[in-house]
C-alpha cells in the first residue's frame, strides 16, 4: 500500500495574490509517512529536550522544513528539524510545556527503542541557495532548530553570504546551542551570533531586551537581505512588520511561528 498526504481544502474569500518562486528556488518533496525509532531523549537545557529519531527510510527536505511527528495516532505534533537531509538522524528540539501532552509523553514517556511515525516534509520557509544576500536569521526558543538548519544548509552548500543570526530568549535558563553556534561561526566566518536575553542577561556575553530591539539598533537598513524567523507568534510577527520597515521585501521574508497551545 503506498503511503498517501491528504492535504486540507481552503477557499478564496477575497482578492488575493498568488507569488510563484523563481524556477531556481522552487523546493518540492514528495510527502511521505515514514516509521522512525527513538535514538535518544537529551537534556538541551532547563525545559528542552533533543529528540534524535532514526527514520526508517531517507526523507529529502530542505533546510528549515518541519515535519509531523506521530507518538500514538491522538498526539501529533509538527517540529522542525535542527540537521540535514544527508543525516543519518533527525533532530528536533522540543520545549517541555506545562500540561502539554506530547512535550510530557517526550520529556517523561517516550525511551529509546519506542517508534513515531512522522510525515512530511513541509514549511515554506526553507533556505535560498541561489542568491548572495545578506542573511538575517531569527529564532526564540526552540525555533533555534530550523534556523540552526539554515545555517548548516548554507554552509553545506558553500553559500558565502553575510548572515546575522540573533537568538532571543526569555531568560538565561532557555540558553542551549552554543557550542554548535561556535562551530558555524568557525565553519563560516560571515557568520555573526546575537544572543539576546529579555532578563537577567549576562552583560559578559549576551545583550539585554528584545530581538527587535537588538535589530533596530545594528541594522539601519535591510534593503536587499533575506530573512528567516522562526519562532514564538508574537516575535515571529513583530520581527516579520520590523524586517518590512526596514526594507526587506515581502517575497523574502521565510517565516514559520511555532504556536504553543495543546503542545
Amino acid at each position: 500500500m503506498n503511503d498517501a498526504v491528504l492535504a486540507c481544502q481552503t477557499y478564496v474569500t477575497e482578492s488575493c495574490t498568488i507569488e510563484v518562486p523563481a524556477p531556481e528556488e522552487a523546493v518540492v518533496h514528495r510527502a511521505r509517512i515514514i516509521k522512525a525509532a527513538v535514538v535518544a531523549v537529551e537534556p538541551l537545557a532547563q525545559n528542552i529536550r533533543r529528540l534524535v529519531l532514526r527514520p526508517a527510510k531517507p526523507l529529502a527536505y530542505s533546510p528549515g522544513q518541519y515535519v509531523q511527528i506521530a507518538f500514538t495516532p491522538q498526539l501529533v505534533r509538527p517540529y522542525s528539524m535542527a540537521g540535514l537531509a544527508n543525516d543519518r538522524v533527525l533532530e528536533f528540539h522540543v520545549r517541555l510545556m506545562p500540561n502539554g501532552r506530547a512535550s510530557h509523553h517526550v520529556g517523561q514517556q517516550l525511551r529509546p527503542g519506542d517508534t513515531v511515525k512522522i510525515t512530511g516534509p513541509m514549511g515554506a520557509a526553507y533556505l535560498r541557495c541561489q542568491h548572495t544576500d545578506p542573511m538575517l536569521c531569527v529564532a526564540s526558543g526552540t525555533g533555534l532548530a530550523p534556523i540552526l538548519s539554515v545555517v548548516r544548509g548554507a554552509v553545506a552548500a558553500g553559500m558565502r553570504n553575510p548572515v546575522h543570526l540573533y537568538l532571543g530568549l526569555r531568560s538565561g535558563r532557555e540558553l542551549y546551542g552554543l557550542d554548535w553556534l561556535e562551530q558555524l561561526r568557525q565553519a563560516h566566518p560571515a557568520l555573526t551570533v546575537h544572543v539576546v536575553v529579555a532578563s537577567g542577561a549576562d552583560p559578559r556575553t549576551q545583550r539585554a531586551g528584545l530581538v527587535t530591539q537588538a535589530i533596530a539598533q545594528d541594522h539601519a537598513s535591510l534593503h536587499g537581505w533575506r530573512a528567516y524567523i522562526c519562532g514564538s507568534p508574537p516575535m515571529v510577527e513583530t520581527t516579520m512588520v520590523l524586517a518590512r520597515r526596514k526594507g526587506v521585501a515581502a517575497e523574502h521574508l521565510y517565516a514559520d511561528a511555532f504556536y504553543m497551545e495543546g503542545r
